[in-house]
């Protein structure tokens, strides 16, 4: 899985439709409405931490997780300026390493799709049971079917920004997986422009198989929902937002 390097610094600009706002408060009803704790929030795949302040303005104490050193970067940047109380690790969402347990994990955003292969995910699911408390929530999402073949696909995208130009490019597998290749052409101050590139996949991972994990992993299945609208996934469902609640272990 890609570290996203210099990807980081422009992330924020290139998912400016985003809005964390909303999916913070749809997390919070969620948490409000299905979990017996309402403390501490574990931001799975944090990356610059859009999330994560949007959550500790709920009065939330996060905790954000992620791997790439630069996403991390930018997130403790924005902690600086607000001022919120926000703890950041650079750790795998396969192999976490906290200091305690948490009342709710929220990994969104189709990051479980960035995970390379079922093993992976198999891996993550087993850390995320290990450190959620006994009727704590794990609230994530995945890219559908749909998505990968009608919106991604083998589509290409342009961004024209201040000082910058993206074209992103994707390329359909025949397993449903999504190649994305982004290149950047940044300016520099003498008028010219340096090139660099980035590349990531996301993959499908059936609900068959998801749904499974759940179980297996101590976890009760209390919903699906279209993104993070409070209505049923349909056909044309982009995003599924799993809502699962941890069991107690006895």
């Amino acid at each position: 899985m890609s570290g996203y390097g210099r990807f980081a610094y422009y992330y924020d600009r290139l998912t400016e439709n985003v809005d964390y706002g909303k999916i913070a408060s749809r997390c919070h009803e969620l948490i409000e409405k299905y979990s017996s704790e309402h403390e501490v929030v574990l931001d799975l795949a944090c990356g610059t931490g859009s999330l994560s302040e949007a959550l500790a303005r709920l009065n939330y104490d996060v905790v954000g997780v992620d791997l790439s050193e630069q996403m991390l970067e930018e997130a403790m940047d924005k902690r600086y300026d607000s001022g919120l109380n926000i703890q950041y690790l650079m750790q795998d969402m396969t192999e976490l390493d906290l200091y305690g347990a948490v009342d709710a994990v929220v990994c969104v955003l189709d990051s479980i799709n960035h995970l390379e292969n079922e093993e992976a995910v198999i891996k993550a699911f087993e850390s995320v049971s290990k450190y959620t408390c006994d009727g704590g929530l794990f609230i994530f999402d995945v890219n559908t079917v749909y998505k990968h073949r009608k919106i991604l696909a083998d589509n290409a995208f342009c961004y024209d920004l201040d000082g910058l130009f993206c074209a992103w490019q994707n390329e359909l597998g025949d397993d449903d997986s999504v190649s994305i290749y982004l290149d950047f052409f940044e300016e520099q101050e003498d008028g010219s422009y340096c090139r660099f590139s980035e590349d990531f996949t996301e993959r499908i991972y059936s609900d068959e198989f998801l749904t499974k994990l759940i179980a297996d992993n101590g976890f009760e299945l209390i919903g699906k929902f279209d993104g993070f609208e409070d209505k049923p996934v349909g056909d044309d469902t982009q995003r599924v937002l799993y809502v699962c609640r941890r069991l107690n272990r006895g």
